[in-house]
């Protein structure tokens, strides 16, 4: 596969190091402590670019996740999506996942420095994503590395008079090298948990999930919370080594993926639960007001 260009941002005050690729989706392959990965690889930017197998840290857009069904109401109408038209991937039960931009390559970079980069793409200009994605707006993506900390703030800007749903995520993968998966030790704070059928989608009943702070072991996880205040923070932890996920704002959602067969856990930052674009349970960003969600993430 042809070599695509990266772009790698350096702390002005540690070794640490992330590397992004505009051209395959903005997606982050690399964020590395003075050459140790801490994120988890899988398949590899080949398989993301082919097959849309995440890893990384990858942006989920429009929607994080899944969808319930291949379509949902917006304005009267309807929007159907078909997989593979118009970025559109499904699960394996056929559900429309993970929504449009998997390594897509119309993102534009606008600045960039030796620990900054700003890159944004405008809805209005692509018909293929308006097809899946009807809201015309200019997403941007403005990512900073320093004080040994990733931060990524998102802004939406709608272009039009319409509103655009707010329903996007990220999936962070992270890996902590020469330490045993089963002892890693996972910490959420106190969230509201959601109850999801076979197929992964809110059923809409939910419990209470206690501050959480426990080794891994053999556990696994794919779970999906609201009601994450602002601040919140997720720390994965093994060894003398501590990542912490911080939902600065903008982020109430979260998703918490911890497979049995692979060494990593994803922390996903979500501005609306999982299949909320057909439920209408999200917020939106409006003409008048962009909105813009941050999250980071911290090294100590």
């Amino acid at each position: 596969m042809a070599q695509l260009a990266s772009v790698v941002l350096r702390d002005p005050s540690s070794p640490l190091t992330a590397t992004y690729v505009p051209s395959a989706g903005m997606i982050c392959t690399s964020l590395s402590d003075d050459g140790v990965e801490l994120l988890g690889q899988r398949r590899g930017l080949d398989a993301y670019l082919t097959n849309a197998k995440t890893f990384g840290i990858p942006i989920l857009y429009p929607w994080a996740n899944r969808l319930s069904a291949n379509g949902y109401d917006v304005d009267g109408g309807a929007v159907t999506l078909t997989n593979g038209t118009g970025g559109v991937h499904t699960d394996k039960h056929g559900l429309a996942i993970h929504g449009v931009l998997s390594a897509y390559p119309g993102w534009v970079v606008t600045e960039q420095s030796g620990n900054q980069l700003t890159a944004g793409l405008d809805f209005g200009n692509h018909p293929g994503l308006l097809a899946s994605f009807p809201f015309p707006h200019v997403l941007t993506l403005d990512i900073t590395l320093a004080d040994r900390a990733l931060t990524v703030a998102t802004t939406v800007t709608p272009t039009t008079g319409v509103s655009v749903p707010l329903c996007y995520g990220f999936h962070p993968y992270f890996t902590i090298a020469g330490v045993p998966r089963s002892e890693w030790t996972l910490q959420t704070p106190r969230l509201r948990h959601l109850t999801v059928d076979s197929q992964g989608i809110p059923t809409g009943a939910t419990d209470q999930w206690p501050a959480f702070s426990e080794k891994l072991g053999d556990k696994i996880f794919d779970d999906g919370f609201d009601e994450v205040p602002g601040g919140a923070v997720f720390t994965l932890a093994g060894g003398d080594r501590r990542i912490e996920v911080v939902y600065d704002q903008g982020f109430p959602a979260a998703q918490i993926f911890a497979p049995a067969s692979d060494d990593l856990v994803a922390i996903e930052p979500m501005t609306a639960q999982t299949n909320s674009l057909r439920t209408g349970a999200y917020r939106t960003a409006t003409p008048d007001q962009p909105a813009t969600a941050v999250f980071t993430v911290r090294l100590t």
